[in-house]
């Protein structure tokens, strides 16, 4: 279903899964955008930054390399969900799931191979966490989905 949001802009109002992505979400979950990462605090307040993020679509997962012991690892280390928020003009598309940090070499390594085929190398971290959201809805504007009558 489409709804009419503010100003005209056309917003799905019934979440989806990645696999119902469209072409222009693609594009966007590729280019190089930097997003919105919302978790919370132990307290319960959002705790919201900016940071790349990548997508692997055929592991359902997006991820994020950041600093172990920062505020959004410790929040992510709870196990409690996360959104991050693409946002280009009237283009937007938010991806939501529960967060896990990994910390092994593996992990990290094939996640800085992801972050710099999509924006850059990452500077040198010894420190360097994943936060791994497990997508489980993904809304946004009404181009973003392949089932959309935009």
């Amino acid at each position: 279903m489409i709804v009419e949001a503010a100003r005209g802009t056309r917003v799905e109002s019934m979440p989806h899964t990645l696999a119902d992505l469209s072409p222009a979400a693609h594009d966007l979950l590729t280019d190089r955008y930097l997003a919105t990462l919302a978790t919370l605090r132990a307290d319960g307040t959002p705790h919201v930054c900016a940071v790349g993020f990548t997508v692997d679509i055929g592991a359902g997962v997006a991820r994020v390399i950041t600093s172990g012991g920062n505020q959004k690892a410790k929040n992510a280390a709870r196990g409690q969900y996360a959104a991050l928020t693409h946002v280009d003009g009237a283009r937007w598309l938010t991806v939501e799931g529960p967060a896990r940090v990994l910390a092994d070499a593996e992990s990290v390594r094939d996640a800085e191979a992801r972050y710099e085929t999509r924006y850059r190398r990452p500077r040198e971290n010894a420190k360097r966490v994943v936060i791994e959201v497990t997508v489980r809805r993904v809304i946004g504007s009404a181009t973003m989905f392949t089932d959309s009558d935009a």
